[in-house]
């Protein structure tokens, strides 16, 4: 039985990268373009009007920038995952993107060469990282050890440590299954516990926690 594709709503104020983009887009059986928008707030607006699995949201976008629109679409529909375009490789940018609730951020340069794959591990609800925010995630880290920030204390049972090492390490919730012998619910269940426990929203958060409860090594 076939799968309906994911929709996606595409917003950056210059026409011609929306097309482009577009045409990479829809060029996917599993992918396709319901709506366009040139600025955040027409993307927020379409959001109302179209029902939409993806947004990707360019940064800098007159009106409201695709930061402001992300907060606004996390805050009023949670259920729509987000990805950030963006023309420059900068931390601040990426940081706040990951505030606001985006689970990926690509560079424009090579969003030809990135793109379908980041929508596809977004859309799975899982982060995509380009090799030099891995490297930001890194230095953040360690400028919060050496600012003496203090570790997370142990408020996890051993097996969702367990959980949580093996989710960090990218590995699915059938795969977690398996290795642990117990059911997709039950993984399901204990990751939906360890979010709550640690006030964290998604996978990504569990790596940065994993990495600073030293159960994954960055």
């Amino acid at each position: 039985m076939s799968t309906a594709p994911a929709r996606i709503l595409l917003a950056d104020d210059h026409a011609l990268v929306r097309s482009g983009l577009r045409m990479i887009l829809d060029a996917e059986p599993d992918l396709t373009v319901v709506a366009e928008a040139a600025n955040g707030y027409e993307a927020v607006q379409q959001l109302g009007q179209v029902p939409v699995d993806l947004a990707i949201l360019d940064i800098a976008m007159p009106r409201m920038t695709g930061i402001q629109a992300a907060r606004e679409i996390n805050r009023n529909n949670p259920g729509v995952r987000i990805l950030m375009l963006s023309m420059y490789d900068n931390e601040q940018y990426f940081f706040e993107s990951l505030r606001v609730g985006a689970s990926g951020y690509v560079l424009k340069s090579v969003a030809d060469r990135d793109l379908l794959e980041a929508c596809r591990a977004t859309l799975r609800g899982e982060p995509y990282l380009y090799p030099g925010a891995v490297n930001s995630l890194i230095r953040d880290w360690l400028e919060r050890a050496n600012q003496g920030d203090p570790l997370p204390q142990t408020i996890l049972t051993p097996r969702e440590e367990e959980i949580v090492k093996l989710v960090a390490e990218g590995n699915s919730s059938r795969e977690i299954a398996n290795d642990l012998v117990i059911s997709i619910k039950t993984v399901d269940r204990h990751r939906a516990n360890i979010l709550q426990k640690l006030g964290l929203r998604d996978r990504l958060a569990l790596t940065r926690y994993a990495i600073r409860a030293g159960l994954i090594e960055p």
